[in-house]
Formats: structure tokens, C-alpha cells, sequence
């Protein structure tokens, strides 16, 4: 096994699509990667250029480079490790019943 890889992430650049919609159906920002790139957990993709403002009710795409950063092997394994636990701060747990005993 390859120390560099275990310790130190893969990056590269890659061409990316960037729609924003503002509408009153929808609020949402999508970046789409070529197909040939696979993200996983641990990994980090940064768009470049400037904020992109979409006034309310329209829609706007546009192509950007972005830069992938692939975990290390031990990020990986970490967030793998950790992942389920920060999931877990997602849930309200309540054990107060209205029923008496």
C-alpha cells in the first residue's frame, strides 16, 4: 500500500455544471460532476468563481471549473467512523408519555 495515498488526498480539476433556481417552488443549488467522477465520503468538491445571485422567480446555469479533493485513506475511514454518530444528533428523541402508571 502506497503511504502517500493513506496520508495525503488526491485533488484535480474538473469542468462542472452550476444551476440555481429561486423561484416560489423552489430554493436550490446543484453542481454536476462528469460521470467519470465518483465522490465519497470524506471527499470535497470546490466550484470556483464568483457567488452566483439569482433574483427571485428565475432560474440560471452555468459551466464552471471545480476542483476535487478525494479524502485520504484515514479521513475516509474517520468519516466513515463518525458519520453515523453525527447522523444521530439529526433525531429528537421525547420519553415523556401521557399515560400514568
Amino acid at each position: 500500500m502506497n503511504i502517500a495515498r493513506v496520508l495525503m488526498p488526491e485533488k484535480y480539476d474538473v469542468p462542472c455544471t452550476v444551476e440555481v433556481q429561486n423561484t416560489f417552488e423552489s430554493l436550490q443549488a446543484h453542481v454536476s460532476l462528469p460521470d467519470d467522477v465518483v465522490i465519497e465520503p470524506g471527499d470535497e468538491v470546490i466550484v470556483h468563481g464568483n457567488p452566483i445571485r439569482v433574483p427571485y422567480g428565475q432560474s440560471f446555469a452555468e459551466e464552471r471549473m471545480a476542483t476535487v479533493v478525494h479524502a485520504s485513506l484515514a479521513k475516509r475511514s474517520w468519516t466513515r467512523m463518525t458519520g453515523d454518530l453525527e447522523f444521530m444528533e439529526l433525531f429528537e428523541f421525547s420519553f415523556s408519555g401521557e399515560k400514568d402508571l
